[in-house]
């Protein structure tokens, strides 16, 4: 007979012990024995063991599983799926280019923005040129090189024969800005790049074969779709685009910072330092020179990166002009890698705080009076400018 652990009696041929419960074998003799000392009995000495549940049959899904090798069977019959790890790249992979992520879909591992910024003549085209091809050639990077004066201008003056008032160039900046934030969520999503509905045409075609001479984007265009492929380089290897421009304002180069951090990437900042004298001898030597008078503005004007008041600006570098990338190869690698590895990170907007902040304004009679005031300053500051 079966004789369960509350004492209950089963028969082999009518019951089947359900399962969890403790069962044993036990002797006829103990069946006159009062139930108590049965309990005690079946604890102490005799033999007992838990029924186990049969395993069900697997699904299609664990079938599957099972035959790409995802899934396991740990101890007592339980399937456990096993955790894909992501592959890690070290350090030293990244100088190198290795450890990326090669497949489709996957998108570099490693994507940032440096801001090469400085005086106009100062060498920094010649200097982003040569540390483009030692990225390439030394570390495996994609490199992109974005030359401002390169694309912008020549758009603008197909139109014009006059080079473009301030308000103009600031517009043709944040479309060129534009145009970037095109190309890197194409370079995240690993997809094809769209252009942008509302751009100039001149600018545009400046800007695709500035990307296709540098092996980012391929030449062969869905002319009905307006669309353009990426190249394996630019979704497989760590991406760094290097904006070249005088970026002389803090604002000009807080917009680039604004884009990192949207998408989450890399940062730094690369000032060539050079003296007013040396630039303008440099611009007398170009077939376009610039004004004096405007390299004397801006060099009155230009604001270098300061990490002690900008707290966004603490990832920046000053070179000495004229500079060569393989005089400071190790230091400028250590600063570009440590960028790319330490992403800005995106910090979301709360618009339901903002718009309550906005409401408490506007209701204040001491922002309201605040407002009045530095319209009135401004305006008699722009007539003071307009006296002299």
């Amino acid at each position: 007979m079966i004789l369960t652990e509350d004492g209950v009696h089963l028969s082999d041929s009518r019951k089947r012990p359900a399962a969890g419960r403790r069962v044993a074998v036990v002797a006829p003799a103990l069946r006159t024995r009062p139930t108590n000392i049965r309990r005690r009995l079946f604890r102490s000495r005799c033999a007992s063991f838990r029924v186990q549940r049969r395993p069900s049959p697997p699904s299609r899904r664990q079938a599957a599983l099972w035959g790409a090798g995802k899934l396991r069977v740990r101890a007592g019959g339980r399937r456990q799926r096993q955790r894909s790890q992501p592959p890690s790249v070290s350090r030293n992979s990244m100088r190198r280019g290795d450890g990326a992520g090669g497949a489709r879909g996957e998108g570099p591992r490693k994507l940032g923005l440096c801001v090469l910024c400085g005086l106009p003549a100062a060498g920094k085209s010649t200097f982003a040129r040569a540390l483009s091809h030692q990225l390439r050639q030394a570390r495996g990077w994609a490199v992109g090189v974005v030359a401002y004066d390169d694309i912008m201008p020549d758009a603008f003056l197909a139109e014009a024969s006059a080079r473009p008032l301030p308000s103009q160039w600031k517009l043709l900046r944040q479309e060129l800005l534009k145009y970037i934030e095109y190309f890197l969520l194409a370079v995240i999503n690993s997809c094809q790049m769209a252009a942008p509905p509302n751009r100039t045409e001149a600018m545009w075609e400046d800007f695709i074969t500035c990307l296709k001479d540098q092996d980012l984007i391929s030449s062969a265009v869905l002319e009905a779709q307006s669309c353009y492929l990426l190249t394996k380089t630019a979704v497989s290897r760590p991406l760094c685009l290097i904006l070249d421009d005088n970026f002389y304002y803090q604002s000009m180069r807080y917009e680039v910072y604004q884009l990192a951090r949207k998408f989450s990437l890399g940062f730094c900042q690369l000032f060539l330092d050079c003296s007013l004298e040396t630039c303008l001898q440099r611009n007398g030597q170009r077939p376009r020179a610039l004004p004096a008078e405007t390299i004397h503005l801006m060099g009155r004007k230009i604001e270098e990166p300061n990490p002690q008041k900008n707290a966004w600006e603490h990832n920046s570098l000053t070179i000495q002009s004229p500079a060569c990338p393989s005089d400071a190869s190790s230091k400028l690698t250590d600063f570009l890698l440590t960028a790319l590895e330490n992403p800005v990170k995106y910090v979301e907007d709360n618009v339901e705080q903002k718009e309550t902040d906005r409401l408490i304004c506007s209701t204040s009679i001491l922002h309201q009076a605040d407002q009045t005031l530095r319209r009135i300053v401004s305006q008699t500051m722009k007539e003071a400018k307009e006296w002299k």
